[in-house]
């Protein structure tokens, strides 16, 4: 019972700080607009009103995040699963993040012979997304990052990488990347915003999916890979049935 009141606890914290930095943000500089407009010149105004804006992402982001843990956690399965072309959904995320990451180049590498994927389409460009979001928000600028699909070894699964050469990652945090709240501590980590649930968020996404995840660094190269069955709607139909 104490362990669930500390966790409980350590949690509520966590939030607090989280939506608090944003909020206090977004408080700040409307105030400072608020009071002193017709001081302000307009290159003033719209670096404020970016910072809002940025803010308020931030704290929508996160407010996602919090939902996207509570459902997780919920015993019920949610999930809509689909034969799906899963080529279409990557090249829409790569656009959407490239859109938000101007000064960073994509390399999208994708076998032909992939066959259609059984999975449920949301929760799948949910993965894409954190994992290629959070490759471009860790590398540098004028660098690429490197999206490999393949089938795997078995052939009975997809094998999706996504490679960077951002800050790269000690082998003893490996776990630790994936825990709620966690994130890397060094300087430019503490420079980029983040609520340390993406990667918590997308393994237990790819877990329930039937599949894994897993990262190797070497250096400053990053790669994050994602096995999913390739499956079929008698597969989903048995494993059901075992449940």
């Amino acid at each position: 019972m104490e362990t669930i009141e500390q966790n409980y606890e350590d949690f509520i914290s966590t939030v607090s700080h989280e939506l608090r930095t944003p909020l206090t943000s977004i408080r700040g500089f409307s105030q400072t607009m608020l009071q002193s407009w017709d001081k302000l010149d307009d290159e003033s105004k719209k670096k404020f009103l970016k910072i809002i804006e940025e803010q308020s992402n931030r704290l929508i982001g996160l407010v996602e995040n919090m939902l996207s843990v509570t459902k997780l956690q919920s015993s019920k399965d949610n999930f809509v699963y689909k034969e799906t072309n899963i080529k279409p959904l990557i090249e829409q995320t790569v656009s959407i993040v490239k859109n938000q990451y101007k000064t960073r180049d994509f390399e999208l590498n994708f076998n032909k012979n992939i066959p259609p994927v059984f999975t449920d389409r949301d929760k799948f460009q949910q993965i894409m997304t954190n994992l290629i979001e959070n490759a471009a928000k860790y590398s540098d600028d004028n660098t690429t990052v490197y999206i490999d699909v393949n089938l795997a070894d078995c052939a009975e699964c997809v094998s999706i990488k996504v490679t960077d050469t951002g800050i790269g990652i000690d082998e003893k945090d490996y776990e630790k990347i994936f825990t709620k709240f966690s994130r890397i501590d060094n300087p430019l980590t503490r420079k980029v915003q983040g609520s340390g649930l993406g990667l918590f968020i997308t393994k237990n996404i790819v877990e329930k999916m039937h599949g894994q995840i897993s990262v190797k660094s070497n250096g400053n190269k990053t790669t994050f890979e994602v096995l999913l069955p390739l499956g079929s709607m008698e597969d989903y139909a048995r494993a059901k049935c075992s449940q």
